[in-house]
């Protein structure tokens, strides 16, 4: 080890003890905790939940000179792929002249044939590609494998430089550690730069919450000031490109996307696709939008060009690559067949195309000497048949980083990734460190550790000072603006149902805790009338909440409660049910939610041993819920449609708890249960001292403007909000849902408390009903309809 390594790692231990203490296993805890508070976390296909990113306390650290080497090995790299790129979909030549076989590129699933002769805007295939590398035992750096379509990782190398910074603070200005920021303002000001208005909308393309890297792809589109947009958020309309907002329709000039590009266009590629944007590849060969990267691109992903690229740089380059290949031997060549077949057990096996394949196991390398003979016999009779679909790779043997085990520290082995993209003059910028992957065994076999169990920081520090540099410009020169930007109809439709589905468990909520006698109105007794607890059943019946209990007692009532607070099948909509709605609704917008409201909203479910206490927690998760969105979001468009959901839905439940408890000849324990739904006891008991009445109660709860609880302040607040939010024309006129809640006003505000019907309390249901509508017929575009409106702004 070189004196400056000595250095670093020495300084590095000495901040890790001042945060261990005399147990490593407390910094471990720590950083994982700040990953936790950021957001990080990462989903397996196939699972409901995201699982917290694993993140190690130790960090890489590379000198700067080292780190000077693989900058410039991993930007001829892409200089080089780009070169290769450019041909294939150009003139051809390298298949032609017999350098590349023709096998190799059209036998790819990748290779897209409906792009040959197409000029990419800006005129690259490639701005952002990623690197995975390998650290021999010797120090020597090599490749493993290139990342084309759409890299993961930024994201999390981003969020872990901010949780090990956060656990390390002094290491940064000890080690002088160079910064994130400049290379993502780069690849930031690259994509503008490539498109045609001086001032784009740019958008980050994601395919959905269910895709494994989404929270890294949601923290990405948020640190970098880009729109979060799916595919059924554009549309393609004249060869340009839109996404669809509560504005209208806006113009979008460029996408980093994270879609498999065969789905990005069901048009030009898979006809099957359901998350792609029909006629987006139309705009993108008219020059009309940016594709970052560009589709097709992943055919040079392949393992087999491995086997080329050496003598490609020493062709198209004139010099042999600064960082080389592992040993590739692609079995579409007879020679390399032959050796492979005869080095099984010493080599690793992969698919050539990166799909499932005769004779391998899954769609993973497998080392040749973990197979067994069955298995070996039927791997050679599958490269017998079809021997281009196989590749031969030498097995890499890692070196080790060390990591936190328990409460000690032990060699594991790592890979690292890369990124390199195009700043505004086309450069290759590298961000200096990427991430590590940490095996979870000590087996230093690439192959054995495959993706990794851990993840680290890496760091590349020097002797000279870095400034402190932040994507944000230069405080004199930032143009304040107060428009927090594009509210895309897909996140708009997502806060108004997220509000709904909140408002409606709340309520669900405290008809169960009213029906098991939890109210705090001493006064009532220890129960509720039959009368008043077959209303509240019938409330939860009607709700589709659970199925009818066989009688009103109380051994019954108690499984009928359980039932429709829990139940997590039949189909039954109980709190749990809206509870999960409203998590998958949140996990869909979490580039706009703060982790403070995703941590509530994904907090599993109450396990306290009574009904009731479980009841109680979830209140609390509930109010501090209103809370944060009441006092911590910006009012926003994204607010008011947040806000506008909730308030339909609790003016829809409390005209039906008014009609419902509050007719003529309701007894006692009927208007206090139509108070204690209101969350109306308090405020009655400051008001009236002389006992509850029925004119008073549904005056307080119905038609008092002052009660944030009330019919009536809902009332208000629908029509405040339609009144603030975007309309089409200019002409002055009231728009349709802007028109009901108007009307719905009108219904409400001349109304006196003794002669309130349940017919006007039905009425009122129903066009809030009406209204919900409107809103979303005028706001949450979606599907063909709405792009032959008229009116729709194109800008």
């Amino acid at each position: 080890m070189r004196a400056g390594e000595a250095t670093a790692a020495l300084a590095m231990l000495e901040e890790l003890a001042a945060v261990a203490g005399d147990d490593l296993g407390h910094a471990r805890e720590r950083v994982q905790r700040h990953a936790a508070d950021i957001g990080t976390g990462f989903r397996i296909i196939g699972e409901d939940s995201e699982r917290p990113w694993p993140v190690s306390p130790i960090p890489l650290l590379i000198d700067a000179d080292e780190w000077t080497r693989i900058e410039r090995g991993v930007a001829q790299r892409a200089d080089l792929l780009e070169t290769i790129l450019q041909d294939l979909y150009g003139a051809a030549q390298l298949v032609e002249r017999g350098h590349l076989p023709a096998t190799l590129v059209t036998g790819s699933p990748y290779f897209l044939r409906p792009l040959v002769g197409l000029t990419p805007p800006g005129g690259y295939h490639l701005r952002f590609v990623a690197v995975d590398l390998g650290r021999g035992p010797s120090g020597e750096w090599r490749v493993l494998a290139d990342q084309l379509r759409a890299p993961t990782g930024a994201g999390y190398a981003l969020e872990n430089r901010l949780a090990v910074s956060r656990t390390l603070g002094g290491l940064q200005g000890r080690l002088n550690v160079r910064r994130h920021a400049p290379f993502f303002a780069a690849f930031r000001d690259g994509l503008a730069a490539a498109c045609r208005r001086s001032d784009p909308r740019i958008g980050l393309l994601t395919p959905g919450r269910y895709n494994p890297s989404y929270p890294e792809q949601a923290h990405l589109a948020r640190y970098l000031g880009l729109l979060l947009v799916e595919g059924d958020d554009l549309a393609a309309l004249e060869d340009r490109l839109y996404v669809r907002t509560i504005g209208g329709l806006k113009r979008v000039d460029a996408l980093w996307r994270r879609l498999d590009p065969r789905l990005l266009d069901p048009l030009a590629f898979d006809s099957h696709s359901r998350i792609g944007v029909p006629g987006l590849i139309d705009a993108w060969a008219a020059g009309n939008v940016v594709l970052a990267n560009a589709p097709g691109a992943g055919v040079l992903e392949s393992a087999a060009f491995g086997a080329f690229l050496p003598q490609l740089a020493t062709r198209l380059t004139g010099a042999d690559l600064m960082l080389p290949n592992i040993a590739t031997w692609w079995c579409g060549q007879e020679r390399e067949a032959q050796h492979v077949a005869a080095e099984l057990p010493s080599l690793l096996l992969s698919s050539a195309f990166g799909a499932r394949t005769l004779g391998l196991p899954g769609e993973a390398a497998v080392a040749g000497a973990d197979l067994s003979e069955a298995q070996r016999a039927a791997l050679l009779e599958g490269m017998a048949a079809r021997p281009q679909d196989y590749v031969g790779q030498e097995i890499v043997r890692l070196s080790t980083m060390p990591v936190v085990i328990a409460d000690r520290m032990e060699p594991r082995p790592f890979t690292l990734r890369v990124f390199a993209a195009r700043d505004r003059d086309g450069r290759w910028q590298v961000m200096p460190g990427g991430f590590a992957r940490i095996g979870a065994h000590p087996d230093p076999r690439a192959a054995v550790m495959g993706e990794g169990s851990w993840s680290a920081d890496v760091c590349v520090h020097g002797s000279d000072p870095v400034a402190p540099v932040s994507l944000l410009p230069a405080v004199d020169t930032l143009h304040v603006r107060r428009n927090p930007g594009t509210l895309p109809s897909r996140v708009a439709d997502n806060f108004f149902w997220l509000g709904r589905y909140l408002e409606r468990g709340e309520a669900m909520l405290a008809v169960i805790r009213v029906m098991l006698g939890n109210s705090i109105d001493a006064d009532a007794g220890a129960a509720l009338g039959t009368a008043t607890v077959g209303k509240l059943v019938n409330e939860l019946v009607g709700a589709g909440a659970a199925p009818a209990p066989p009688s009103l007692r109380r051994a019954d009532l108690t499984q009928f409660a359980r039932t429709a607070m829990e139940a997590r099948a039949d189909g039954w909509q109980s709190v749990a049910a809206i509870n999960a709605h409203a998590q998958r609704i949140a996990g869909g917008s979490r580039d706009r939610l703060s982790a403070d409201m995703i941590r509530l909203l994904d907090a599993p479910f109450p396990t306290h041993r009574g009904l009731l206490d479980r009841a109680g927690s979830l209140q609390r998760r509930y109010a501090a819920i209103a809370g944060l969105s009441a006092e911590h979001m910006g009012r926003t468009a994204a607010w008011r449609f947040h806000d506008l959901g909730r308030r339909i839905e609790r003016a829809q439940a409390i005209a039906r708890a008014a009609r419902v408890f509050g007719a003529t000849g309701a007894s006692l324990d009927d208007l206090s249960t139509l108070l204690d739904l209101g969350d109306s006891q308090i405020s009655y008991r400051q008001r009236y001292l002389t006992g509850i009445a029925r004119v008073p109660v549904l005056d307080l709860v119905v038609l008092d403007p002052g009660n944030p609880r009330a019919l009536m302040f809902q009332v208000e607040a629908i029509r405040d909000h339609l009144a603030r939010l975007p309309v089409l024309e200019d002409d002055g006129m009231a728009e349709a849902q802007q028109i009901e809640a108007t009307e719905l006003y009108a219904m409400v505000a001349p109304e006196q408390a003794a002669t309130l019907t349940g017919e006007l309390l039905l009425a009122v249901e129903q066009r809030l009903g009406r209204l919900s509508d409107a809103v979303a017929r005028r706001y949450f575009l979606q599907g063909a309809e709405p792009l032959r409106a008229g009116g729709l702004t194109l800008a």
